[in-house]
């Protein structure tokens, strides 16, 4: 991309990206690549944004993990044990399966099957 620079970077949630794309998409017309990332991002279930806020704060508080870790958590919604194994497998520090467990029993309070 020529005469592009990149300004910031910063992991954010799948649903504010979604968001972001439906309320643009209503102005101007969205690429291919927009496109497919907001089809994408339409297939699966997510938090609502103001759950994901919380749920990333206390992520972040209660269990201490890096931001990036917990918008993957978020996005993810991972059900059990072993997709959160998955999820710190590439993690420099490890966390504990009580800190795991804890995770889930955050993650289960926000979650609503639609």
């Amino acid at each position: 991309m020529i005469g592009k620079n990149i300004i910031k970077k910063e992991e954010i949630p799948g649903v504010v990206v979604r968001e972001t794309l439906e309320e643009f998409s209503q102005d101007y017309e969205l690429n291919y690549e927009q496109n497919v990332t907001l089809n994408h991002l339409a297939r699966f279930p997510r938090y609502s944004a103001e759950d994901t806020e919380k749920i990333i704060e206390e992520l972040e508080s209660k269990i201490g993990l890096r931001h990036k870790v917990a918008v993957h958590i978020v996005d993810l919604i991972p059900q059990d044990l072993s997709d959160l194994r998955l999820i710190f497998a590439k993690e420099p520090t490890q966390i504990s399966k009580e800190e795991m467990e804890q995770i889930l029993e955050i993650l289960n309070q926000y979650f609503t099957d639609e």
